[in-house]
């Protein structure tokens, strides 16, 4: 805890004295802060941590162009730019620009983002239909914290190399009022193989002659469940090493929020269709064109202003959102399944269902199939207002409580007959052709697939600006089979939603 202290200590000083602006009203905000105009921007070290991904080093910055400060806290332009790298060997490499004042009367947003992932999550198909053991890739130097030492098998099982390429534009306009309808264009590029085990161990040579669990070092002949998926007929030849997919992207949206960054009261209501065309698998692979599909996407969130202080100040926000993606036509590659479709990129990552940025304190990727349904509940108080030098700074705790669920399970039989050519007509006769243990790795309850993963925790927020939001959140699992640790920690930029 003190090396996190440390580091959200760090950003918040930085942040405080990285202001290129001078003050030139004197008018304040409903907040009764004084409204910032012209150009602000800061150079902040990207120090973050999350548990999945690991501790985050880089830089980041994101200007901010107010104008005369008449839209304050609304801004005229936003720009934001980073580049990281984790400590789990995932990179961050990312420009993104936002503005409604570019083109008059239309919010543009454009995005261009690099994500390759030397150990991205795979913990199966339909979410608790997948059996998760955690001791298989549970590794510690002290063997004796682990359970049970002997059925360790690597600590990449769980894991796959994946590398995501995301271009996209999109532009909104007004119908009536709050009313506004959304288009937006784009490409995800996806680059998948069997982890780099050469790489992962680095210096570290595996011995053949100790027992696994006694050393650091990856055990190259072990099989994970990536590459059982593919042996089983779970994952075809044609989706297996990734692909480009261009996509086009249409809806309307309700927007009453009074601010888009931590709004404190309002609707937001979304409803869109994401049409995803395929081709040019990597590597050479097999075509890709029989994965062009159809994706339908609807959010509702609403944030209720609870408590004011004596000057007017909202101190409590209770905060919601409950959404649903689907897949209604033609076949989505699984890769594609835990991508969360939006129709404005705001954030780095949009991985579903579990994680920092869906279900925190669930694995990540934990609820992997074709449709699903999710919903975060929160408080939002705020805490204390304060000022360094020129900046406004709050203070703020989120209790929360977040859930995912299936809408639209695999049937896994099916996608055994179709990519063994019908050679195994169930899953149970793939797996035990490859002299693996069925009750393992899977359930056979239907009731299984269906049930609700569900989480609670904490959040502290720390803003700048109104815009500029830090935020730590802790999640647990209420189910083991979601994670076995007692919590997950992560540090992030903005609100979740």
């Amino acid at each position: 805890m003190k090396r996190i202290f440390c580091i959200l200590t760090a950003m918040l000083v930085l942040a405080g004295t990285a202001s290129a602006k001078r003050e030139k009203k004197v008018e304040v905000d409903s907040l009764g802060n004084k409204i910032k105009t012209g150009w602000n921007f800061g150079i902040l070290p990207s120090v973050a941590y999350d548990a999945d991904y690991g501790f985050q080093g880089g830089v980041l910055t994101n200007v901010y162009y107010y104008g005369d400060g008449s839209q304050y806290p609304e801004y005229i332009h936003s720009l934001y730019l980073e580049a990281a790298y984790t400590t789990k060997h995932h990179g961050i490499f990312r420009f993104n620009y936002d503005s409604k004042y570019l083109i008059p009367g239309y919010r543009l947003t454009l995005d261009a983002t690099y994500l390759p992932d030397a150990m991205c999550d795979f913990y199966g198909f339909n979410g608790y239909q997948s059996q998760y053991n955690y001791d298989w890739h549970n590794w510690n130097k002290k063997t004796s914290k682990m359970a049970h030492p002997e059925e360790y098998r690597s600590r990449v099982f769980y894991k796959y190399k994946r590398d995501l390429i995301r271009v996209a534009g999109d532009i909104e306009g007004t119908i009536y009022k709050d009313l506004k309808w959304n288009a937006g264009l784009g490409v995800l590029g996806y680059i998948i193989d069997d982890c780099d085990i050469n790489m992962l161990n680095g210096k570290n040579k595996f011995d053949s002659s100790k027992e696994r669990y006694e050393q650091k070092a990856l055990d190259p002949s072990v099989q994970g469940l990536y590459d059982k998926y593919k042996t089983w007929g779970l994952i075809g030849q044609d989706e297996m090493r990734g692909g480009w997919h261009p996509y086009l992207r249409g809806g309307i949206t309700y927007d009453t929020r009074d601010k888009r960054q931590g709004p404190n009261s309002g609707i937001y209501a979304d409803a869109f269709f994401t049409y995803s065309a395929a081709f040019n698998a990597a590597y050479g692979q097999q075509a890709t064109a029989g994965y062009n599909h159809l994706q339908f996407n609807a959010t509702f969130r609403h944030y209720v202003p609870c408590f004011k202080d004596k000057n007017g100040i909202n101190r409590i926000t209770f905060a919601y959102r409950v959404g649903i993606q689907n897949n209604i036509a033609g076949r989505s590659p699984f890769y594609m399944n835990n991508y969360m479709n939006t129709l404005f990129i705001q954030r780095v990552y949009y991985e579903g269902l579990g994680g920092g940025n869906s279900v925190r304190g669930m694995m990540a990727n934990r609820i992997l199939a074709n449709g699903f349904l999710y919903a975060n509940v929160e408080f939002r108080f705020r805490i204390v207002n304060f000022d360094i030098g020129r900046q406004h700074f709050f203070i703020g705790l989120n209790p929360f409580f977040d859930l995912g669920m299936i809408t639209q399970p695999y049937d896994l039989d099916e996608l055994v007959k179709l990519h063994t050519g019908g050679e195994f007509t169930t899953l149970q006769q793939s797996v035990a052709a490859n002299g693996d243990d069925y009750s393992k790795y899977f359930k056979g309850s239907v009731n299984d697939i269906y049930t609700p993963h569900m989480t609670a925790g904490l959040g502290l927020k720390i803003g700048m600006n109104e815009n500029f939001v830090l935020s730590a959140d802790w999640g647990m699992p209420i189910n083991k089979q979601d994670n076995q640790k007692w919590a997950n920690f992560y540090v992030k930029m903005g609100y979740l939603f």
